[in-house]
């Protein structure tokens, strides 16, 4: 059994065959998919997919691309939207510094603020998206704004194990996905071989980002298992204790192990 932590699901990529695509899923032995919102639109999505199949779960948030017009009202709804059955987390959130286009930090900042504060208050982990802010992302989980008790994932994370190492030691998780795979990702797998077992996530950010050897293809959560592969080369470690271990990972983090729906 495999869990796929971080799939979006409500992307427009998946209109036309979602259905197929959730029963391949199946059949890789995929138990469940975690599909995180971005916007509220996306979030309202993705809590009507995990409604709509057994085999769904839903985070809700706004991302730090999707933040710049964010009001007040909008965080109110997501705060709404976290209360619905089925929905295990606050996410995807964070702060993206890589393109000069992005929101303003001190925007991304704020709308990330304030919804670690909701996670914490709500006691729901978060799915944490830090691209190339590393150094602000761990500032503000940190901070007076996160509560440690709600827990949390750095997904598809791509920092240095410097980093990881105090991310870990406040209590995070590390989601990997596709880039594990690429020949020319040189940082990720040393962090994959350092960290220990129990704190590990396997994801596949579908639509996006497909492992070797679906390359240039959709991806699609089936893949996770090429995920799970090349994390088991990496530890030194039979695929199904990586699918063990990552599976009862997933359910200590977002409380499915008690029984939450």
């Amino acid at each position: 059994m495999f869990v796929d932590t971080h799939c979006h699901l409500d992307d427009p990529a998946f209109e036309e065959d979602l259905d197929a695509v959730i029963g391949r899923a199946r059949e890789q032995g995929i138990a469940w998919i975690l599909d995180p919102g971005t916007t509220v639109a996306t979030s309202e999505r993705a809590a009507a997919l995990a409604r709509q199949y057994d085999t769904v779960y839903a985070a809700v948030g706004i991302h730090p691309e999707d933040c710049a017009d964010a009001s007040a009202e909008d965080l109110d709804q997501i705060e709404n939207l976290a209360q619905r059955e089925k929905v295990l987390a606050i996410g995807e959130i964070g702060l993206d510094y890589h393109w000069d286009e992005n929101p303003p930090k001190a925007q991304q900042k704020a709308i990330f603020a304030r919804q670690l504060e909701m996670a914490g208050a709500l006691g729901l982990p978060v799915i944490i998206h830090d691209r190339d802010a590393h150094g602000a992302s761990v500032d503000l989980v940190k901070s007076s704004a996160f509560n440690p008790d709600a827990g949390g994932v750095f997904h598809c994370y791509s920092g240095s194990v410097e980093t990881a190492r105090i991310l870990l030691d406040r209590g995070f998780y590390l989601g990997f996905d596709g880039p594990i795979t690429f020949k020319n990702n040189k940082k990720s797998p040393e962090v994959v071989a350092f960290a220990p077992l129990d704190r590990l996530l396997i994801e596949t950010d579908s639509p996006y980002m497909a492992p070797v050897p679906h390359r240039g293809k959709r991806n699609e959560p089936a893949f996770v298992a090429d995920i799970a592969a090349k994390m088991a080369e990496i530890k030194n470690l039979p695929v199904e204790k990586i699918a063990e271990a990552t599976t009862a990972n997933a359910k200590r983090l977002f409380h499915l192990e008690e029984g939450r729906s």
